[in-house]
């Protein structure tokens, strides 16, 4: 969806103020109430003209026989590209940020951002969300081989994003202790650095032939990470690729959602986490906040809201965060929320 940047000047100041109108009211904007808010300099006669106008422009549509008039999500992705003024949160909205987010010292990612998408709800009375870094992305900082029992090595893999995985290693034969001293040091030299998608794909290539001379057991461990080294190196993603939703009772205040039916679609879509994670998954933060309106998200599940989102990092992944609401929404402020949450959660994680 491309908005139309060829309104005439009186065009652009009358759907502004409707959109303004309209967010603030939740109530379909009359060419009245429009003129009695903003100073137009136009009478209620020329505003409801122009309205018409821009509703036969796609930009304005006319709810069941009200005389007033709602937003397209054509006039929202207009707002956002060009009516939006950039918004700074106040001290108070950021020292409340800072406060549901102090974790009293270092903590989980996945509490963080937990507590981030709860505090994100609150202040700007949205459906919070995020999704967890996805560590197929992560690289491998070292391994450790530790012993266990005679026929059992336990291997410690540490990422750079502070996450530790052990996976335990059966062995055909015993493995004295410098030989787990010579191939920790081997792994590491092979394969530190690269991501886990990386290492599954190509560790047995890595590898081959990097056994000591007459070291059998060596070799015998060195196969089993040839032959079994992507399943040791396939992490579940269920810990850390979860969506994280904030507290779904503050969007069932909203207008949107008095009614019975649209609450319902609300509570399914809340549950829905599959779709929600594919959504977040697919969006790009390249130039920043990404928001995305009603009939822009590519399920029709997510058609009536609006996504806002950035990204935050630890270490070297990246994970999403943002809000749901109805396209209805305070964009200007919503997203200095959202940009400002993102920044902080990544700095507490640095």
């Amino acid at each position: 969806m491309s908005a139309n940047s060829t309104l005439s000047d009186r065009e652009r100041q009358v759907l502004e103020a409707v959109i303004r109108t309209y967010v603030e009211t939740a109530e379909p904007a009359g060419s009245r109430s429009v003129t009695r808010r903003f100073d137009l300099g136009v009478s209620p006669a020329t505003v409801r003209n122009t309205m018409s106008d821009l509703e036969d422009k796609g930009y304005l549509f006319h709810p069941h026989a009200s005389a007033g008039r709602i937003p397209t999500d054509l006039a929202y992705r207009l707002f956002v590209e060009q009516f939006m003024q950039p918004t700074r949160l106040t001290k108070e909205e950021k020292s409340r940020l800072a406060s549901e987010l102090d974790l009293g010292g270092a903590s989980a990612v996945e509490r963080l951002v937990r507590k981030a998408t709860r505090a994100l709800g609150l202040l700007s009375q949205e459906l919070g969300v995020a999704a967890a870094p996805r560590l197929a992305t992560a690289t491998l900082e070292r391994l450790e081989l530790v012993k266990v029992s005679s026929q059992k090595v336990l291997m410690v893999a540490r990422v750079r994003a502070g996450v530790v995985r052990t996976v335990f290693v059966d062995l055909p034969c015993e493995v004295p202790e410098d030989t787990l001293v010579t191939l920790t040091l081997l792994l590491n030299e092979r394969l530190a650095g690269l991501t886990l998608r990386e290492i599954r794909e190509t560790v047995a290539l890595r590898i081959r032939d990097a056994a000591p001379e007459d070291d059998p057991a060596a070799e015998e461990i060195l196969n089993i990470f040839m032959h079994s080294g992507g399943d040791l190196f396939d992490w579940p993603e269920s810990d850390h690729s979860t969506i994280h939703l904030g507290h779904a009772s503050v969007l069932a205040s909203q207008p949107e959602f008095t009614s019975g039916e649209r609450l319902k679609e609300l509570m399914e879509l809340t549950e829905q986490t599959d779709l929600l994670a594919g959504a977040l998954g697919s969006r790009s933060h390249r130039q920043g906040i990404q928001i995305t309106i009603g009939g822009e998200n590519q399920d029709q599940a997510l058609s009536d809201f609006t996504l806002v989102t950035a990204e935050y990092r630890v270490g070297g992944l990246k994970g999403v965060i943002g809000v749901i609401g109805p396209t209805r929404m305070p964009y200007e402020k919503v997203c200095a929320i959202v940009e400002h949450t993102s920044s902080l959660v990544t700095k507490i994680l640095e």
